[in-house]
Order: C-alpha cells, then structure tokens, then sequence
C-alpha cells in the first residue's frame, strides 16, 4: 500500500466530513445520550466506506449520468429533515428532558434509531457529491494505488464518527441540565431547516 495515497485519501476524506451537517449532528446527539453509539457510527462509517469504494471504483461517471437521481435525493432528503427539523424544535419549545447522571434518558429502539441514520446517510445529496463523485475523482491522481487512497478516505470516515459518537459523552454533564438540551434541540432543528431550504432552492 502507498503511505503517500493513504495520507492523502485521509486527510481528503476528514476535511469533507468535519462540516456541521445533518448526520454529523445525529451522531452528535445519539453520543450526549449514550444510545445505540456503535451502531451509528458504524452505519455511518460503512457506508461512507461503501460510497468511496464505488466512487474509486469510477460510479462518479455513473451518478453524473443520472439526473433524475439528483432531484430524487434533493426532495426526499429535504422532505425528512423538515420533519426532523420541526420534531427537534418541537422538542425544544415543549420539552423538559435532560441526561440522567447515568446518560440515559428516553430511550429508543434501535430499529427506530437505525432507519433515522440510514435516512441522514442515504437521503442526502451531498453525500454522494464528496464520496462517489469527489473523492472518487481525486483518487486518479494516484494511479495504480486508487485502493490506497480510498482505504484511507474510508480510514477518516471511521475515525471521525467513532470518535465524535463516543468522544460526545464527555459532555453529557453539561446537558444533564433541562435548558441545555434545549438549546441543542434548537440548533440541530435550525441545521436541519438550512439544509433543507438548501436542497430545495439547490444551494
């Protein structure tokens, strides 16, 4: 493997994801609550992985060539976060939960919780504009080691969402108070409604 292509697909991948974004966000939230962590980030992180993997493989050409695939993503993706947007601001106004010392809180399943990360992952256009498109365009700057650079933009993706969604409990005692988790709800339901505003006006 070339340690040079590996770097470079790491440091490329990590620069795409850092972005406050809509899943970044439920990762985020499902660490402060201690909730199904390992299964989010690995459906995050495997299927960012699946994504670089078809996007080094040369699908890029492919979804270009697809245009009725970009309004598909564009109004479903916007149609579900309108819908978590005004759940989290609901939740904001209206509700009165916080973390327990222990983390937890109202808990829910983890199917429930798995077709929520699966809906961030998959419905959001974006995702396929740095993974398959993007990264998989950089990846021919490296010839002969495109599975070097991918493994290592795959690499990033794993760290970064297992780090994020276990690194979050780390803040859990400062949204053991009511108010504070408040505030969360109302910035997340805020990122949800500019990325939805976003994929309908296409920005």
């Amino acid at each position: 493997m070339n340690f040079t292509a590996y770097l470079a697909g790491m440091t490329m991948g990590l620069s795409l994801i850092v972005a406050i974004g809509a899943q970044n966000a439920f990762v985020l939230r499902q660490g402060l609550r201690r909730e199904h962590v390992f299964a989010v980030a690995s459906i995050c992180a495997l299927s960012d992985a699946a994504l670089i993997v078809l996007g080094v493989a040369g699908f890029g050409q492919i979804v270009q060539a697809a245009p009725w695939l970009d309004p598909l993503l564009r109004y479903g993706g916007a149609s579900f976060l309108t819908f978590y947007a005004a759940k989290s601001l609901y939740s904001a106004l209206r509700s009165s939960a916080s973390l327990r010392a222990d983390g937890s809180s109202e808990t829910k399943s983890l199917a429930a919780v798995t077709f929520a990360c699966l809906a961030f992952t998959w419905l959001n256009p974006h995702v396929y504009l740095d993974t398959v498109v993007l990264l998989g365009a950089v990846s021919t700057r490296f010839p002969g080691f495109e599975a070097a650079f991918g493994a290592g933009a795959a690499s990033g993706s794993i760290l970064f969402f297992f780090s994020l969604g276990y690194g979050a409990r780390w803040l859990a005692p400062i949204f053991a108070r009511p108010l504070a988790w408040r505030l969360f709800d109302a910035l997340i339901g805020i990122v949800m409604a500019t990325i939805a505003f976003r994929l309908v006006v296409g920005g």
